[in-house]
């Protein structure tokens, strides 16, 4: 895996328009790690994909970030600052499949990938649906069992029984308001937060591009070609 260039970066961004945040997870890393192929990086488990595309943001933009929330109780907006290290978690190790194990049942899941994520509905019925696509086998007292006649509850336990396994999907942060002194716990989505960077950063790439270009007869490529600096440094000449 290596850092995306400016070109790499507005190729994503174009590819991904009109795209699920799901695909455009797998645009990005699909461009960062060409030798492995669309379909390996779609079988990713969920942790070990938003693992990589933070190592891959560190590599292209650096190891700190910036963002804004709100506060749940009283609407003050936080800003926020912390590093790559602060979100990222130890790799699990050997965690390829889950089993659970209670009232007679035994359900054997593997770990959701980006392929079983992909056009689920919102909410508490797309969870039970993601469950539903990870399982390999049920059986209870020992007699294979079809999934559906598994209660709720089983499916609830097994779907935490998963966050455990993997937590690196879901990645969270603990905030305090300082206003109201309200405690929570907010998501942190490196492929919503990463998408967001790389849109910023392809729009400022192209302004970059239009403004040379029409200054100098330059092509697109030949913009991009030009470091960051030596690129800000021409475009502070036009601009005197």
């Amino acid at each position: 895996m290596h850092a995306l260039t400016p070109k790499q970066v507005l190729r994503i961004w174009e590819e991904g328009q009109n795209q699920s945040l799901v695909q455009r997870s797998l645009i990005v890393l699909a461009h960062a790690c060409p030798e492995e192929g669309w379909e390996a990086l779609a079988r990713l488990p969920v942790g070990e994909r938003d693992s990589r595309l933070l190592a891959l943001r560190d590599m292209t933009f650096g190891s700190r970030l910036s963002s804004v929330v709100g506060c749940p109780r009283c609407g003050e907006r936080l800003e926020l600052e912390f590093s790559v290290s602060d979100v990222r978690l130890p790799t699990p190790e050997g965690v390829e499949e889950v089993i659970y194990e209670s009232d007679g049942f035994r359900i054997e899941c593997r770990l959701p990938s980006s392929a079983d994520l992909d056009g689920l509905v919102p909410g508490d019925e797309g969870r039970m649906q993601l469950i539903l696509r990870c399982v390999t086998a049920a059986s209870r007292n020992g007699v294979t069992s079809d999934i559906d006649a598994v209660p709720r509850e089983h499916l609830e336990a097994l779907a935490d029984r998963i966050g455990e396994a993997d937590p690196r999907a879901d990645v969270k942060a603990e905030l305090i308001c300082p206003s109201c002194e309200h405690r929570w716990q907010a998501a942190f989505d490196i492929v919503s937060f990463f998408w967001e960077e790389l849109g910023a950063r392809a729009r400022r790439l192209l302004r970059d591009v239009h403004v040379l270009a029409s200054a100098y007869g330059w092509r697109e490529d030949d913009v991009l070609a030009l470091g960051a600096w030596r690129r800000q440094y021409y475009l502070s000449l036009v601009r005197q």
